[in-house]
C-alpha cells in the first residue's frame, strides 16, 4: 500500500458524446479533466494509481441512466457511479464514472448566474468526491463535503458555489 502522503497518479478517461459541450465551452474537456485531477490530488491522498471516466453527455443520456440505476425520472446535473471493485495488484484502482448532463448544467449555470466552466468544475469535483466515498445525505457529511469542494475549487479559481 502506498504511503498516506503519496499523491494519486490518475488516468482520467474523458468521452464527450454531446457536441454541445464543445460548442458552448470549447475547453470543456480540459476543464473537466483538470477538475477531476484537482479533486483526486486534494482528496485522494494514499490512493496511489487510479482511473476514472468522465462523460460529458446530455439530458437524454443522464435521464436514461437515472431511470435505470436510480429508479428516478428525468435528468439530473451529475451522476457518479463508484465501481466498488476491490483494487487489483499492479493495476490502477478503478474508481468509477462521472456523467454530466449538458442541458441541465447549462440551465443551472444561467439560473444561478455562474459561468458554465465554473459550474462544470464544481460538478466534476462533486462527482469525483462521490467516487472517493464522500456523501451529502446527512448534515455533518454534507458540511465536510461542501467544505472540501470549496477548498478544491479555490485552487481552480472558482468562488464558493454554495454562497447565496
Amino acid at each position: 500500500m502506498p504511503p498516506a502522503t503519496e499523491r494519486p497518479r490518475a488516468i482520467v478517461a474523458l468521452t464527450m458524446p454531446c457536441a454541445r459541450w464543445r460548442r458552448a465551452l470549447p475547453g470543456a474537456a480540459r476543464v473537466a479533466t483538470e477538475s477531476a485531477r484537482a479533486a483526486l490530488v486534494r482528496a485522494g491522498r494514499g490512493l496511489g494509481r487510479a482511473e476514472l471516466s468522465l462523460v460529458l453527455g446530455d439530458d437524454a443520456l443522464v435521464a436514461a441512466l437515472n431511470r435505470r440505476w436510480r429508479r428516478r425520472a428525468g435528468p439530473t446535473n451529475v451522476l457518479a457511479f463508484a465501481s466498488g471493485d476491490p483494487p487489483v495488484p499492479a493495476a490502477p484502482r478503478l474508481l468509477g464514472d462521472v456523467v454530466l448532463a449538458f442541458e441541465t448544467v447549462e440551465r443551472e449555470a444561467q439560473e444561478q448566474g455562474k459561468r458554465l466552466d465554473h459550474h462544470l468544475r464544481h460538478l466534476v469535483v462533486h462527482g469525483v468526491l462521490h467516487l472517493l466515498g464522500y456523501d451529502h445525505g446527512a448534515a455533518g457529511p454534507a458540511r465536510r463535503m461542501e467544505a472540501l469542494e470549496r477548498r478544491i475549487l479555490a485552487t481552480l479559481g472558482v468562488s464558493d458555489p454554495y454562497r447565496a
